[in-house]
């Protein structure tokens, strides 16, 4: 019988735990449990594309060696994944708000722009070591 790939267990565990975290602290912020919405959305804490990347990186480097290429090319990929997350999808989003407040002060009739939310280092940080907790825990039930 074929099991269930422990990459992959690290990968679903990673992002929902982190999205269920999330999803948590919005809705304590705001006082009320928060939109299904708040399950898919980026930004916030903490990052869930950090936790899935690192979940994958730890269990990469317990199974495979922090010598390996997988291990290499594994971090690669997360480090591309959290410069992204922390520069260039927070300044993206930055802009998009700027746009959108623009727009509000010219009453303009132009359909606001979604404004994609990135990440601030804490909430990559936070999301690192819930990867990195994530990955450990999945490493030592399936070995």
């Amino acid at each position: 019988m074929n099991h269930i790939s422990p990459y992959i267990i690290a990968i679903v565990l990673g992002w929902i735990v982190a999205q269920g975290i999330k999803y948590i602290i919005t809705s304590i912020k705001d006082g009320t449990p928060s939109g299904l919405r708040h399950l898919y959305l980026s930004g916030n804490m903490p990052s869930a594309h950090t936790a899935t990347v690192i979940a994958l990186l730890t269990l990469i480097g317990f199974r495979d060696g922090v010598g390996s290429g997988l291990f290499a090319l594994a971090t690669l990929f997360a480090t591309i994944v959290m410069y992204d997350a922390m520069m260039v999808r927070r300044s993206s989003g930055e802009q998009g708000r700027a746009i959108q407040q623009l727009i509000k002060e010219q009453g303009s009739k132009v359909k606001l722009p979604r404004a994609a939310k990135g990440h601030e280092p804490l909430e990559v940080l936070v999301g690192a070591l819930l990867g990195v907790l994530i990955g450990t825990v999945v490493f030592l039930a399936t070995t």
